[in-house]
């Protein structure tokens, strides 16, 4: 009895040990995720002047700059507001403002969802070279487009004084809700980032699914148009976070739904970010 039980015993004791052995590599493996962030936001001087250096890059000797963003953005939004309310057969002060902040806040999310793929491939010379946390990259990605954003947010400001509107004290609810709309991009960015590593065939998927995102979500069109179909918006995780920062711009307050959905998708999205971070950390490195 002796000579049979010992092997069972050894076989219990050797998947005991395994457990434990791979209990703990997961454990590690999530406080050296959680490290990597803390050690980020600690290196918020490199990531800020890192992302700040990206647009100069992109506008070197230009003369006005990022601000060619800004020139671009309105005349895009002034020729659409024109041409589209009057095909909507709706009042221009009315329509403008929808439009506008609209834009703004698609520009930004959509730049989270369809550049998210070069995020690490783009910083394959960073990665091989020097030891940095990964999500030095990430801030410097997002940081890089709430920068653009914030040039192109100077248009909102025009299209009061010019229209001659106040939103009310209401507006300080889009600071908040931007806050929400960062931390999904940033989760997001995160995801896409790490399977575009992988997968090269990821940023091409995303491009064609954000520019039927555009299309379905009501930006250049309203919400009231459906009639009947909302459920068009209801499944749609964009129009919740774009509402959730536009209607406190316009002097409105985003509905329950709003808020419920994009807290849900907020949960998720962190999840899903952190599950892939701390799994596929470590092998970043090899798959850029």
């Amino acid at each position: 009895m002796t000579s049979l039980s010992e092997p069972v015993v050894g076989r219990a004791a050797a998947r005991a040990s395994a457990s434990i052995v791979l209990g703990g590599g997961r454990a590690s493996q999530a406080a050296l995720a959680a490290n990597d962030v803390r050690r980020g936001l600690a290196l918020w001087r490199l990531w800020s002047k890192l992302g700040w250096n990206d647009i100069l890059q992109r506008y070197r000797r230009s003369v006005l700059g990022p601000l060619w963003l800004t020139m671009s953005m309105t005349t895009t939004v002034v020729a659409l507001g024109i041409v589209y309310a009057h095909i909507f057969k709706m009042p221009l002060q009315d329509f403008m403002p929808f439009l506008c902040v609209g834009m703004l806040v698609w520009g930004l999310l959509s730049s989270f969802l369809s550049e998210a793929g070069t995020l690490f491939v783009g910083a394959e010379s960073f990665i091989k070279q020097v030891r940095l946390p990964y999500s030095v990259y990430v801030f410097r990605f997002i940081w890089s487009r709430v920068i653009i954003f914030a040039h192109n947010f100077l248009i909102y400001f025009g299209i009061l004084v010019y229209f001659q509107l106040w939103p009310g004290a209401g507006v300080l609810y889009a600071i908040p809700a931007l806050a929400v709309l960062i931390l999904n991009g940033l989760c997001a960015a995160t995801t896409l980032g790490i399977l575009s590593a992988r997968f090269r065939d990821i940023p091409q998927i995303i491009v064609s699914l954000v520019q039927i995102l555009f299309l379905v979500t009501p930006i250049m069109w309203k919400p009231e148009l459906l009639s009947g179909r909302e459920a068009l918006m209801t499944f749609n995780p964009v129009f919740h976070l774009l509402e959730l920062i536009r209607a406190p711009l316009l002097g409105q307050l985003p509905t329950t739904t709003n808020v419920g959905a994009a807290a849900i998708i907020t949960t998720i999205n962190f999840a899903v970010a952190c599950s892939l971070f701390v799994r596929f950390r470590s092998r970043l490195a090899y798959w850029v």
